[in-house]
């Protein structure tokens, strides 16, 4: 099984990234058979995910695929939108690893789990800040890929 996590601000300012999103997938799907997509939910490169991973199904019948959003606490949104969520994933898993923890601290433990379990992260950064770039460079310094859909990026030491 192939894991593939994705981590981006929650604003998209550029044009191309439902496309760089959509290669992206198409090529690990050229490559891997059984694939999981690890996605928070929390913005709009998130959507953006989620919808690529959903468009490239029916191109890959003979893979397992599935799209999993990884939510880092049980939320009021997660009933009200429930209707939305069952059509954009494939399952919805709450991370007891996360359970009890103030709701910022959750989303760290969250996106630290996904990106302990991946084997790529795509990522959208355009800033050195905040939870996306936490996420991307705790992947780089623990040895998992990142590869940027934004372009180059360095991550301070």
């Amino acid at each position: 099984m192939f894991v593939c996590t994705f981590a981006g601000h929650r604003e998209v300012y550029h044009s191309c990234v439902d496309k760089c999103v959509r290669l992206l997938i198409d090529m690990i799907l050229d490559q891997h058979d059984n694939v999981m997509f690890y996605n928070g939910g929390m913005g709009a490169f998130d959507d953006i995910c989620a919808k690529a991973v959903n468009a490239a199904k029916p191109e890959y019948p003979q893979n397992s695929i599935q799209n999993i959003l990884v939510a880092p606490y049980l939320s009021r949104m997660l009933n009200e939108r429930k209707a939305y969520y069952k059509t954009m994933y494939d399952h919805i898993l709450v991370l007891r690893e996360s359970e009890g923890a103030h709701y910022k601290r959750a989303i760290q433990v969250r996106n630290r789990w996904m990106t302990q379990q991946s084997d790529l992260v795509i990522a959208y950064l355009i800033r050195n800040f905040g939870g996306a770039y936490d996420m991307a460079r705790y992947a780089v310094k623990n040895g998992i890929r990142v590869i940027n859909v934004a372009g180059d990026f360095s991550f301070d030491n």
